[in-house]
């Protein structure tokens, strides 16, 4: 998951946000829709990392990062979470989390939170699936310990 640290939520703004590079006044952001449209977002924007959010649990000292949600909603759902929020009650989406995480906070995290999570999900699932491929680690050969 470390491909999260290059996609931004911008406060403000819907969708998720490739973050190509610095410039003088903020940094410059690319869409993850199909239009791939680039813009400069200034520096006193609201701009989150994805790879800097986690989700509150019931031990007040242990939160789970996002790209741990992300990979246990993909175990689960698949390539795409199918569940209409707009017609679910709070409690239906609560239940609906929980089966991805059990033991998030229910006082601290909010339906409207869980909405943009599985949002982000459905965005990252189809506009970069290689996210969801798990990472290949090498492991030392014999003769490279030997030297």
């Amino acid at each position: 998951m470390e491909l999260l640290r290059d996609i931004a939520h911008i406060s403000g703004k819907s969708g998720l946000y490739r973050i190509l590079k610095p410039g003088r006044g903020g940094v410059i952001v690319e869409t993850l829709d199909e239009k791939k449209q680039k813009e400069m977002v200034s520096s006193n924007a609201r701009v989150s990392v994805l790879k800097d959010i986690s989700i509150y649990t019931e031990d007040p000292n242990k939160s789970t990062p996002l790209g741990d949600i992300f990979l246990k909603t993909r175990e689960l759902h698949g390539e795409k979470v199918e569940f209409d929020f707009k017609t679910a009650s709070n409690n239906q989406i609560f239940d609906m989390f929980a089966s991805i995480m059990p033991d998030f906070d229910r006082e601290r995290v909010y339906a409207s939170d869980i909405k943009k999570i599985i949002s982000w999900y459905n965005i990252l699932s189809s506009a970069m699936p290689e996210l969801f491929v798990p990472a290949v680690v090498e492991e030392p050969s014999v003769e490279e310990v030997k030297a």
